[in-house]
């Protein structure tokens, strides 16, 4: 019982610094400039992004091409008309693990 207690408790601890340092690196990568976790800012927020996406199996890869050459439209049915911009100087592997960290709800 104690081994499971043990186990738990490290996945917890795994889980929440994976999700701070997935929040540094929106924040280091100036995301959050335009982007909260659970309001609409500038763009869409990332509770938003994850729901829009949720049945979509090629999300991933879309959402990184996006997030790397900028995009426009997407959010137009939702008021948001700012184009965002490339983000060409974060690299691949931060992209991509921001995207996973979006659609799985940036918690």
């Amino acid at each position: 019982m104690k081994l499971i207690h043990a186990v738990l408790v490290a996945a917890t601890a795994m889980l929440a610094t994976n999700a701070m340092a997935n929040a540094d690196l929106a924040k280091k990568s100036n995301c959050l400039a335009c982007h909260t976790a659970d309001k609409k800012l500038v763009g869409p927020s990332y509770q938003d992004v994850a729901k829009k996406y949720a049945n979509d199996p090629a999300a991933e890869a879309r959402l990184i091409e996006k997030v790397k050459k900028g995009g426009t439209g997407a959010w137009k049915e939702q008021g948001i008309t700012v184009p965002m911009p490339p983000n060409s100087t974060v690299k691949d592997a931060d992209i991509k693990a921001l995207v996973k960290w979006i659609l799985a709800g940036a918690k």
